[in-house]
């Protein structure tokens, strides 16, 4: 790593409802010389924030444009109607599409599936953000489909959420720019994918020392065949028998053993 490197930090972007807590304290624990900065953006807006160079990489969500992005799909999420606690619907453990077909259904601008509008009936307005969108669901004036992240995200005691089977879906994805893939970008795609330390894609490589104590044992083996080599031949050139040890050589002279009188 470069003293450059060594200085600056990593800047992370992320889109609500990601949690990057746990990468986070992977990194600071495997980096504790190199801070990871945190920026929050909208869902609509990481592409621009990556593209235009304030972050190193992000958590967003896809699609993204792979032409000019990497990316690496984590998750995806389980998508979830608000309703009021006291609503209809909460009586289901799971809902479809078409229970929603004679309830309002509020499309907020920076809704984060790709749809052309939700199912049910229109509201009156297209609210701002999915955090508008649950302030009306508690007024009453209708229902909002979102990850189950962005449910949990603006909880409110007064509403709660059910499952929607058949509905859209939200993937979650570690995106960065393809050509400024730096080593810092390898690191926490390490670390995102559950790569270990000593991991043979790790930017760390084996000294002499640890190569020798890294369990290579073809030198161990060499030197002990060549120890019984070199023991086999001794005995040969010596003239004595490799198993009693006793001399063979044909000037040797044998004793005879003696009678008992």
């Amino acid at each position: 790593m470069t003293g450059s490197e060594e200085s600056q930090a990593f800047r992370l972007a992320y889109v609500p409802g990601a949690t990057p807590a746990k990468w986070v304290r992977i990194w600071n624990e495997r980096l504790p010389d190199i801070p990871l900065n945190l920026l929050a953006v909208p869902a609509a807006e990481a592409s621009d924030v990556l593209r235009a160079g304030g972050a190193d990489a992000g958590l967003v969500r896809l699609p993204v444009d792979r032409t000019f992005f990497s990316a690496i799909p984590l998750y995806t999420e389980t998508t979830v109607v608000v309703v009021p606690k006291d609503h209809v619907i909460t009586a289901a453990d799971e809902v479809t599409v078409a229970d929603l077909a004679d309830e309002v259904l509020f499309h907020p601008l920076d809704d984060v599936f790709d749809w052309d509008r939700p199912p049910g009936e229109p509201a009156f307005e297209r609210p701002a953000t999915t955090e508008d969108a649950v302030e009306l669901v508690a007024a009453g004036v209708g229902l909002l489909v979102v990850p189950q992240s962005l449910a949990r995200l603006y909880h409110r005691k007064d509403l709660t959420y059910r499952p929607l089977v058949d509905g859209p879906e939200s993937s979650v994805a570690l995106a960065w720019p393809e050509e400024a893939t730096t080593d810092l970008v390898e690191d926490f795609i390490g670390i995102v994918r559950g790569r270990t330390v000593n991991s043979s894609r790790g930017r760390k490589t084996a000294t002499p020392e640890t190569k020798g104590r890294a369990g290579d044992t073809t030198g161990a083996r060499r030197k002990s065949a060549a120890a019984k080599v070199t023991g086999k031949t001794a005995g040969k050139s010596a003239g004595r028998n490799p198993r009693t040890g006793s001399d063979v050589s044909k000037g040797a002279k044998r004793r005879k053993p003696r009678r008992r009188a």
